[in-house]
């Protein structure tokens, strides 16, 4: 199921910070109630390979996300014991030290489930024992979303586990998005800060063309 232009769910989860508090965060409370946008990261398991890459690419850029008025917060399906244990392991042995943002730890999976993002397939009934299996190891794809602050996702991507992700893509299309909301226009294929946005009509588009047509 998709969640593009649709409100994000209103599930309240346990999070951890970098001084070991496990407290709750509704990420639909969190843009709507301080006016903020928020992206949401998912990845597959803390104390692996790409994922500590990512976390420390997101913490890098963090105050480019704050000067966008956006939220920067975690995800994945470990406890909140096994976050904060990554997050005070150096990076020099593979931790996320000096992440500052909260990681969600959805180790019901309660949201996880209902975004749709888990690894599993092939679920299975046996009508003998009534035990259920599934292929797969039940941890989140590299999903993404971006939540404006309304609590409307107006992105969501899912990339397989190999896959990291280019953390400016995450800043261009707020920016983006903040440009439609500020100034009425569209953005164009390739648009960045600074460039020509277009309105969205026949002669915006010819106008938008023709000026661009090299």
């Amino acid at each position: 199921m998709a969640f593009v232009g649709k409100k994000f769910p209103n599930l309240s989860v346990n999070a951890m910070n970098e001084l070991g508090d496990t407290f709750k965060i509704n990420v639909l409370e969190e843009a709507k109630n301080n006016n903020k946008k928020v992206l949401l990261f998912w990845y597959p398991k803390d104390f692996t390979f790409v994922c500590p890459t990512e976390l420390h690419a997101f913490q890098a850029a963090l105050g480019e996300f704050e000067k966008r008025n956006t939220l920067v917060i975690g995800a994945s399906c470990d406890t909140a014991e096994v976050h904060f244990a990554w997050l005070s392991t150096s990076k020099d042995n593979g931790g996320i030290e000096g992440v500052t943002y909260p990681i969600l730890a959805d180790s019901n999976r309660n949201l996880a489930s209902t975004l749709g993002i888990l690894d599993i397939t092939n679920e299975q009934y046996d009508d003998e024992t009534g035990v259920v299996t599934v292929d797969g190891d039940n941890v989140t794809y590299r999903a993404t979303y971006l939540i404006d602050e309304e609590g409307t996702v107006f992105h969501e991507g899912i990339n397989h586990m190999p896959l990291g992700r280019n953390v400016n893509e995450y800043l261009r299309l707020v920016d983006a998005y903040t440009h439609v909301q500020e100034k009425g226009e569209v953005c164009p294929a390739n648009w960045e800060e600074g460039k020509d946005a277009m309105s969205a009509n026949r002669n915006g588009v010819a106008s938008y063309l023709s000026a661009h047509a090299n």
